[in-house]
């Protein structure tokens, strides 16, 4: 019974969890591309009624307060303007995305981990110029030995991407639902194939 009772007066019904809002600096391009930028429609609704951010697209779904009711946002743009960071931060995920997710040695995709091109035991350092995403099997396969010793050559050498490389790649990669409202603002500055 208390189980019951509790489901029926739930504050935040699940289908209003399926509405992020992608999240535009005042330019109009995205905050991020990988990971996208997106808020919980909570965050989106608290930032256009604190006058932070333009609301441009909105789903055909409301919420209700006692006194007011607003279409959940879709798409919402900051009125200022965030730099967006030149340092790229060496994370496991900013190394993957480097490497495109896929072995740099046999080019294999998924159930990644990282390895140190010349291994820690020889003096290698944990660096971008060091580490690159490898295949459990590759890694295992190398060991703590040298690429020559083990017989395996990478795809290309690793090195530290810039952020505009980074969010350029994250295009690529895009997650797995873009709501119609959106793509008009995903994808407007890439350049056209003639």
């Amino acid at each position: 019974m208390d189980g019951d009772f509790r489901r029926e007066f739930v504050r935040e019904p699940a289908f209003l969890k399926q509405h992020p809002a992608l999240v535009l600096n005042a330019d109009y391009r995205p905050l991020s591309y990988y990971p996208l930028s997106l808020w919980p429609w909570q965050e989106a609704v608290k930032a256009a009624w604190l006058n932070r951010v333009d609301i441009v697209a909105e789903y055909d779904t409301w919420v209700h307060s006692p006194s007011t009711e607003i279409r959940i946002p879709s798409v919402v743009v900051l009125k200022d303007y965030v730099k967006p960071q030149k340092r790229v931060a060496f994370t496991r995920f900013n190394l993957f995305l480097r490497d495109e997710f896929c072995c740099q040695y046999c080019g294999a995709k998924g159930d990644l981990t990282f390895d140190h091109v010349v291994p820690r035991a020889s003096g290698g350092i944990t660096s971008w110029e060091n580490v690159v995403a490898a295949c459990a099997p590759c890694n295992l396969r190398k060991g703590s030995k040298s690429l020559r010793r083990a017989g395996m050559s990478l795809r290309k050498p690793p090195r530290p991407p810039s952020a505009e490389e980074l969010r350029n790649m994250g295009r690529r990669f895009p997650p797995n639902h873009l709501h119609d409202s959106w793509l008009d603002f995903l994808y407007w500055d890439a350049e056209l194939e003639a």
